[in-house]
């Protein structure tokens, strides 16, 4: 399995989706990444279950989790 997936992400800034790629080598993380259009910080939020199956979650910087 290719530890990097590209990943079609909603901004919950703005509302455009774009598509990024996310690094799965070390799981669960969670990292900072600038929206490809509005250009505000969204926290992604990835896991992995145990079927192996992977979850990317996005956030607004002020919201609280």
């Amino acid at each position: 399995m290719n530890p990097i997936i590209e990943e079609t992400i909603q901004c919950p800034y703005c509302g455009e989706y774009f598509s990024t790629l996310v690094d799965t080598t070390m799981l669960p993380q969670e990292y900072t990444e600038d929206c490809q259009v509005c250009c505000r910080p969204i926290i992604f939020q990835v896991n992995s279950d145990l079927n192996a199956n992977i979850s990317v979650n996005v956030y607004r910087e002020d919201e609280t989790f």
